[in-house]
């Protein structure tokens, strides 16, 4: 016959015993299982350190494109009609450019020696981010040298890149890509 005692000690007998297989882990498994979690961790935060890079390099490009915009705007000229525009991965000035870039600096000479000159680069989409943000910059700063050289003072002419992210056509099509490779200079007081 079972005492009351004899229950209760079979009882915790039997607890304590439940208890003691199934509380601890072993490293092994614990290192199964944490180490993927790990990695994944260390992954996403690679990933978020490139993002926290590319949102501050978005932020600086806007923030330089604000204080340029600051003035008022007066008129704007865009080079990438048919007579001027920039073939692929070029960002030498044609005869044409000039041309109509000579016409706008007799505009400047006559009209208001105070204004501002903003120059914007774009590219098409074809190529990496990185490549058409430099190539976009390329071209602005082509134009930026050549209003220099006929005498507009350079500090009252700045350059942006907008790389692809500004098409005024679209790009799946060779007539849509060449009106995206452009130069649009825009007149401020």
């Amino acid at each position: 016959m079972w005492d009351r005692n004899s229950a209760v000690w079979a009882a915790t007998a039997l607890l304590a015993g439940s208890l003691s297989l199934g509380g601890c882990a072993t490293k092994k498994f614990v290192r199964q299982t944490i180490e993927p979690v790990s990695a994944q961790v260390q992954t996403h935060d690679t990933r978020l350190a490139g993002l926290d890079k590319t949102a501050a390099d978005a932020m600086a490009r806007a923030e330089a494109a604000g204080k340029l915009a600051e003035g008022k705007f007066l008129y704007s000229m865009v080079l990438s009609d048919d007579g001027v525009h920039f073939p692929t991965d070029k960002y030498e000035l044609s005869a044409e450019a000039q041309a109509r870039l000579q016409q706008l600096v007799d505009k400047l000479k006559t009209d208001n020696k105070n204004v501002y000159v903003e120059v914007q680069g774009h590219t098409d989409a074809t190529g990496p981010t990185d490549y058409n943000y430099r190539l976009g910059e390329e071209r602005a700063d082509a134009v930026r040298r050549y209003l220099n050289q006929q005498g507009v003072a350079l500090n009252r002419i700045g350059s942006v890149s907008y790389g692809k992210d500004l098409p005024t056509a679209p790009n799946n099509t060779r007539a849509g890509r060449a009106q995206n490779r452009r130069v649009v200079v825009i007149v401020m007081s």
